[in-house]
């Protein structure tokens, strides 16, 4: 297992739009050392999209340098393109991170056949765990059970983040597909947890990593009232990361945070 909680975090840029990498390697040491138990790095919130290869892979080695003895780090390789995909797996692989978030092809819209096929050519990167990344809201394709038992399949993939409120496909990716579930909202985590999920891929957690993960803990301990007292207690923050698109509100925040 990759870690209970997992932070998708943000990367924070200077006046200017360069990509502040101090910032980032003291936001990355903030959240580790209170709670967070990895980091996704350049994934969504992470602003991806628009982030060069060059800023990726140097996101990734500063979060390996400055965390990496402490907390696992997760890399965000996957885009719609099987070919940079694999490219940018086999970067991160050569930097030493941990394992793989892998999102379905977005924009492509490929059928089930050609999902698999571009996690396997991925996974032949590099020996180390991938993360499949199922989020149709974003990518428009929902990647169906039976998709997901052919994925788990292949021997590294070990984990699914679901960001989909359908209850019955996240058990059956844990009962049926034996393979790990993390929420990929904030506010599914509990919910996610209930049907035997590990925890989450977090982006509250850039804000409260201490506070999730005893949410986390304490269900885990049988304290579910706890864990539920606690889930009511950030409603608001998972609420004010809601108004608008992120990465903008949770920067906002981290702002107010100083």
């Amino acid at each position: 297992m990759l870690g209970e909680l997992l932070t998708a975090i943000v990367t924070p840029f200077d006046k200017d739009g360069a990509v502040d990498y101090d910032k980032f390697r003291e936001l990355a040491r903030h959240v580790v050392e209170n709670g967070s138990d990895g980091l996704v790095v350049t994934a969504t919130t992470g602003e991806s999209p628009t982030l060069t290869d060059e800023e990726k892979l140097e996101l990734w080695a500063a979060a390996v340098d400055t965390v990496g003895d402490d907390a696992t780090v997760i890399a965000s390789t996957g885009t719609y393109s099987t070919a940079h995909s694999v490219h940018l797996t086999e970067q991160a692989h050569e930097l030493g991170v941990d394992g793989y978030l892998v999102v379905t092809p977005y924009y492509n819209k490929p059928p089930p056949r050609g999902i698999v096929e571009h996690f396997k050519a991925i996974a032949a990167a590099s020996d180390k765990p991938i993360i499949v990344y199922n989020i149709p809201q974003r990518v428009v394709v929902n990647i169906e059970p039976e998709t997901i038992f052919e994925l788990a399949q292949i021997p590294t993939v070990r984990a699914v983040k679901q960001a989909t409120e359908e209850i019955g496909q996240a058990r059956r990716i844990v009962a049926d597909a034996e393979l790990d579930l993390y929420a990929g909202s904030d506010h599914l985590v509990l919910p996610f947890l209930e049907v035997g999920g590990v925890g989450g891929v977090c982006v509250y957690s850039n804000l409260v990593p201490g506070r999730v993960k005893e949410l986390i803990t304490r269900y885990r301990e049988g304290d579910v009232e706890g864990a539920r007292a606690i889930e009511d207690e950030l409603k608001p923050v998972v609420e004010a990361c809601g108004v608008t698109i992120n990465p903008i509100p949770v920067k906002a925040a981290l702002n107010m945070l100083g």
